[in-house]
């Protein structure tokens, strides 16, 4: 079993980083996590979308 972790500032960036990993048909994806976080600096909102895929080689 093994993990893919990404983290991007846009969740377009996001999305598609997953989409390219997931178009790898010798995976078997067994489940993916999300997660959004949110922190202030200055007057500027700084996002960063993550996800953990856990998946295993076919």
């Amino acid at each position: 079993m093994k993990v893919k972790i990404f983290d991007e500032e846009d969740e377009g960036d996001l999305e598609e980083d997953i989409n390219d990993f997931l178009e790898d048909q010798s995976i078997e994806v067994i489940d993916i996590k999300f997660q959004v976080s949110v922190s202030v600096f200055s007057e500027e909102q700084i996002f960063c979308f993550s996800s953990l895929i856990l998946y295993k080689d076919l």
